[in-house]
C-alpha cells in the first residue's frame, strides 16, 4: 500500500483484483527453525464439482461500496462487516436488519469478533478501533504501532490480546485492554496481508505479499517455520480447528500486479510446513479468502472468480460451488454451528448461504 491508495480504491478500478486494498501428498524431513520447507509430492487431482447453490438465505447490502470482510459472533446470532466506505455494521444473521453501523476510518479492512462476545476490533489506515459490540460505541483507539493500512486483526483464543498486521510489512500484538503494543514481528519484507492466531494462543501465522507464511512464537516473536509453498504473494490463511494443518491462498501484490501463475491453496503441516494438499479448483484464480469449517473437515475459499468453493479438506474434492456474487469475493466465514457461510464482496452485499447442496 502507498500514497495512491484513495485513487486505487475507485470502483472503475475493483476489476483489476480490488487495487483498494493497495494493492501434494507427499513425505519429507521436518523443517529446522526459520526454514523453508520444500514442497514435496503429487497433487491430488480434484473430482468435478458439484452444482452450484441456487440462492442465498440472507443478502446484507447495507455497505455504500464493496465488503471486504464478514464475521460471526460467538454465538452465531450476528454477523460484523466492513468494507471500502470504512464502516463497521453489524446485523442479525437470520433476517439481514442492521443492528448499529459506526464509521472507524477511511476504510475498514480487517475486524475480529473478541472471543467473549462483548467486543469488536476494526482497523484500517493505521489504528485498531476496539468498541463495544452492543451498541458500536468507540471504546478505544490503538495507534502507534503500526505505520500503514492494517488488513489483518487475530484475537488470541483467550481474548487477552489483538494482533494486527499491516502494510508496513509488520505484526504488532497488543494489550486488548490497555492497548499497549506488547510485541512487534518483522520477519516479512513486504505488507502482511492476514494473520491468524493458532487455537491453542501460543502460535501466529501471518500471510504476506513477500510470498511467505511464517509461524512465529505468540509470547516471543521467535520466527519458527517459514512457508514458501504457495509460490506467489499470499492473501489468505487460516489454522485448521486442530491447530495441526494451515491452509493459505494466493492474492495480488501490494504493488497491484496480478498474480499470473501459482494461483492455487495450499493446505501443510503446521508443525514441519510439508505441503500435504494442493487445491486448484479456482483455475488459476488469485483466491482471497480462506475459512475452515468448525469440525476441520471441509474449506471454503473466495476468489476473484466471484464464486465461494467448499471442498473436503482431506481429499481436495469439490464439493460445491457457490455463484451468488457478482464480482470477487474477498472474505468468508463459516458460521459457529457450520450450517452457514458468510461471504463478502466487491459487489456491496454479504450473502448468507448454506454450505451443502
Amino acid at each position: 500500500m502507498n500514497a495512491t491508495l484513495a485513487s486505487r480504491c475507485s470502483l472503475g478500478l475493483l476489476c483489476t483484483c480490488l487495487l483498494l486494498l493497495l494493492a501434494a501428498c507427499g513425505s519429507g524431513p521436518a523443517a529446522s527453525q526459520g526454514s523453508t520447507p520444500t514442497p514435496t509430492g503429487p497433487t491430488p487431482t480434484p473430482t468435478p464439482a458439484a452444482p452450484t447453490l441456487a440462492k442465498a438465505l440472507v443478502t446484507y447490502s447495507g455497505h455504500s461500496g464493496p465488503v471486504i470482510t464478514a464475521v460471526w459472533s460467538p454465538d452465531g446470532k450476528r454477523i460484523a462487516s466492513g468494507g471500502n466506505d470504512g464502516t463497521v455494521q453489524v446485523w442479525d444473521a437470520q433476517t439481514g436488519k442492521q443492528i448499529w453501523k459506526t464509521h472507524i476510518d477511511t476504510y475498514s479492512f480487517a475486524i475480529a469478533w473478541s472471543p467473549d462476545g462483548k467486543r469488536i476490533a476494526g482497523a484500517g489506515a493505521g489504528s485498531v478501533e476496539m468498541l463495544d459490540a452492543a451498541t458500536g460505541k468507540l471504546l478505544a483507539t490503538f495507534t502507534n504501532g503500526q505505520a500503514s493500512f492494517i488488513e489483518g486483526l487475530a484475537w488470541s483464543p483467550d481474548g487477552t490480546e489483538i494482533a494486527s498486521g499491516s502494510q508496513d510489512s509488520k505484526v504488532t500484538v497488543w494489550n486488548a485492554t490497555s492497548g499497549a503494543p506488547v510485541l512487534m514481528y518483522a520477519g516479512h519484507t513486504d505488507g502482511v496481508e492476514r494473520i491468524a492466531w493458532s487455537p491453542d494462543g501460543k502460535k501466529i501465522a501471518s500471510a504476506s505479499n513477500d510470498g511467505t507464511v511464517q509461524v512465529w512464537d505468540a509470547k516471543t516473536g521467535t520466527k519458527l517455520l517459514t512457508y514458501s509453498g504457495n509460490g506467489a504473494p499470499v492473501w489468505s490463511v487460516a489454522w485448521s480447528p486442530d491447530g495441526k494443518r494451515i491452509v493459505s491462498g494466493t492474492g495480488a501484490a501490494g504493488d497491484f500486479q496480478s498474480v499470473t501463475s501459482g494461483n492455487t491453496v495450499k493446505v501443510w503441516d503446521a508443525t514441519t510446513g510439508q505441503t500435504l494438499l494442493t487445491y486448484q479448483g479456482h483455475q488459476d484464480h488469485q483466491v482471497y479468502a480462506l475459512a475452515w469449517s468448525p469440525d476441520g473437515t471441509k474449506i471454503a475459499s473466495g476468489s476473484d472468480d466471484k464464486t465461494v468453493q467448499v471442498w473436503n479438506a482431506a481429499t481436495g474434492q469439490p464439493l460445491l460451488i457457490y455463484q451468488g456474487h457478482s464480482d470477487i469475493v474477498f472474505g468468508v466465514a463459516w458460521s459457529p454451528n457450520g450450517k452457514e457461510v458468510a461471504s463478502a464482496s466487491v459487489d456491496g452485499t454479504v450473502q448468507v448461504w448454506q454450505p451443502t447442496p
